[in-house]
């Protein structure tokens, strides 16, 4: 099974809205494999507890206004450090970098496929994404 059409439609939207927005290390996983509640994932984060507001607020604009679609779920947003946006067919998770990096999803979903984003959002890849390379290797041979 592979991520829906609306799905890879959505995260698309959302990936360019957080990239218009300047956020960082911008990635979306094809999950549909392995969870059956959704079919993708997209990560993103910021420097700080504004700009995850404003990266969230304009993911939320945008695929309200352009693709007709609301999250049924919107959690975080007091501490604004890990905000997650469930649309059903995704979930969107933009995270403080502090949190992107100590918690690593894409250490949790590295074995599912990568979803193409547009090129503004994959020029964003930086800090985070290294880490979880680093991290992954060091258990890699921790568990050798």
């Amino acid at each position: 099974m592979t991520a829906t059409d609306r799905s890879i439609e959505l995260i698309t939207a959302a990936a360019q809205a957080a990239a218009d927005k300047l956020a960082h290390d911008i990635i979306a996983y094809d999950v549909s494999d392995v969870l059956s509640i959704t079919d993708a994932f997209l990560l993103a984060s910021a420097p700080n507890d504004r700009q995850v507001k404003s990266i969230v607020d304009e993911i939320e604009e945008r695929l309200t206004k352009e693709l007709g679609a609301k999250p049924v779920r919107r959690e975080g947003d007091r501490e604004a450090r890990w905000v997650l946006l469930d649309y059903v067919d995704i979930v969107v998770h933009v995270q403080h970098s502090e949190e992107r990096v100590f918690y690593a999803l894409e250490r949790l979903w590295k074995d599912c496929p990568e979803i193409e984003l547009p090129e503004d959002a994959k020029a964003t890849r930086g800090k985070a994404a290294e880490h979880a390379e680093a991290t992954a290797g060091e258990a890699e041979g921790a568990s050798n």
